[in-house]
């Protein structure tokens, strides 16, 4: 009896040759539909699925391999004497290679299928055929794409495909089925953003060089069919390897530049905490305001701009230490100039789009939330409660601040001036403490800049605190049970306190 083969695939790359090579192997092919025609145009002989179940497609191709003598073929265990015997009763003929890959329902829904078309996107035979040969990994060699003809065919050329490869195959298999379902639960669900049971697949996009630390091995997975996770259309054009904190410290720059607006901006993080934002009448000024913010902690930093970098700022940058720059754009000048920096990773990267979800993992869990979409409250629904309403500059440079704010981790105080952050407080556990750090930082620059908490003071000795080093106006949330004491300590120190009733927590 001939080796049998099922091939039946939507993608048809590389099918014709797989086949071919298959057939030259002694294989009789089993084929459908579209894959049947095409292998049928490529000169490969085929055995259509109907000629072997002795049925023909039914409900416009709905039901054509959920047969007995596709599905017997299948899974028959050839060690066991029982299952041969059954099938020689029954005339099936065992399958040794199952190649499957299933309808692109993920293409069709992201490509704005309605029900209907998505709906027969949905594949029943193939998961069917999938995971009954990778059930049965070591009767039959299951092969779930293109990606793995080589492999099979190599095995097969050499004399069998071991049992390890048969056995990842069948993982391959079955963690394509498992997503396939993912997505289509998902799409089921439609907008239900908390479900009793959460569906996510991940596939992973990049070894990454370590961990938090360099004896930790780490990788980084973006969700399947999401087309806006961190490095969606991100090019790497130079550098090292990207690490676990590389890619969460350009999470954080990359998230708050998309805060900032459309002005020419610069954002510079350090151990996920941004050291300097700021806005520009150009991406030059706004970069230069950035650095001068804290050009101590940027020493070895994450820079993200919003605008091309040409060969002038590209120099100014090189004389910096820093890991990772992201900009939409170099410039074939400013690419040389940075090409003197091997090690500095260039990544061309677009604006970054929030999701409306974001999760953080703890032991054996996951804490689900909405997104904190800072600015997006109404700002004519801020309140000023202390001193005069302050004027346009003034506006401007405390909304810069509450946006910064909103990325420091909490407790966080973010002083800003002209265009840019000047001290950052982030990260303590008393607010009073983080209002002596941003201040510290600032300097002699407190005087005339402007404050914001991401949450409220819980007493009067932060604003104390930032009064007394010159600082003229406070942004808040408010809702402190000693609101009155703390809008009083404003009021006698000459200072203006803005409410906007939203707090900004970052953990």
């Amino acid at each position: 009896m001939r080796r049998r083969a099922l091939i039946s695939v939507s993608d048809k790359s590389g099918v014709v040759d797989f086949a071919r090579r298959l057939s030259s192997l002694g294989f009789e092919i089993i084929s459908t539909g579209g894959t049947a025609r095409a292998l049928e145009g490529g000169g490969v002989p085929v055995i259509p699925v109907s000629r072997v179940t002795g049925e023909p497609e039914i409900l416009g191709g709905r039901v054509k391999t959920l047969h007995p003598k596709i599905h017997g073929g299948i899974l028959a265990d050839r060690r066991r004497e029982e299952h041969l015997r059954q099938l020689e009763e029954r005339g099936i003929a065992p399958l040794e290679l199952v190649c499957i890959d299933l309808y692109p329902f993920e293409r069709a829904v992201a490509g704005g299928a309605g029900e209907d078309e998505a709906v027969e996107q949905i594949d029943i035979g193939g998961p069917a055929m999938l995971r009954a040969a990778a059930k049965n990994f070591r009767s039959v060699v299951v092969v779930p794409g293109p990606g793995f003809y080589e492999e099979v065919l190599s095995g097969l050329e050499s004399g069998g495909v071991p049992e390890e490869t048969r056995r990842r195959l069948a993982a391959a298999a079955f963690r394509r089925t498992a997503l396939y379902d993912a997505a289509i639960a998902r799409w089921m669900a439609g907008e239900e953003e908390f479900p009793g049971v959460l569906v996510r697949g991940y596939r992973k996009a990049l070894p990454l060089r370590y961990g938090e630390n360099p004896h930790q091995r780490a990788a980084y997975y973006a969700e399947e069919g999401s087309s806006s996770h961190l490095l969606s259309g991100v090019v790497r054009l130079q550098g090292k390897d990207l690490s676990f904190n590389n890619l969460y410290d350009v999470d954080a720059a990359r998230s708050l530049l998309a805060s900032l607006g459309e002005e020419p901006a610069a954002v510079i993080v350090k151990h996920a905490n941004p050291c300097g934002a700021a806005v520009g009448a150009s991406i030059e000024e706004a970069y230069r305001k950035a650095l001068d913010s804290d050009r101590v902690s940027a020493f070895g930093g994450i820079v993200a701009l919003n605008r091309e970098v040409d060969g002038a700022l590209a120099r100014e940058i090189s004389g910096v230490f820093t890991e990772v720059l992201a900009a939409p754009g170099f410039t074939p000048e400013a690419r040389e100039v940075f090409s003197e920096r091997a090690a500095m990773v260039l990544l061309e990267a677009g604006p970054l789009e929030t999701p409306r979800l974001s999760a953080k993992y703890v032991t054996g869990g996951m804490l689900l939330q909405e997104s904190d979409a800072v600015g997006e409250e109404d700002a004519s629904g801020y309140r000023t409660v202390a001193g005069q309403p302050p004027p346009e500059k003034t506006v401007r440079d405390l909304l810069l601040a509450w946006r910064v704010a909103a990325r420091v981790k909490s407790n966080a105080i973010v002083l800003a001036r002209d265009g840019g952050t000047v001290g950052i407080g982030a990260g303590q556990m008393s607010r009073v403490d983080a209002a002596r750090i941003a201040v510290e930082k600032a300097g002699e620059r407190c005087r005339g800049a402007v404050a914001a908490s991401d949450a409220f003071f819980p007493f009067a000795d932060g604003v104390e605190v930032l009064v007394g080093a010159g600082v003229v106006a406070v942004i808040q949330p408010g809702g402190s049970k000693r609101d009155a004491e703390v809008v009083e300590a404003a009021k006698r120190r000459g200072m203006t306190m803005v409410f906007t009733g939203r707090r900004h927590f970052l953990h």
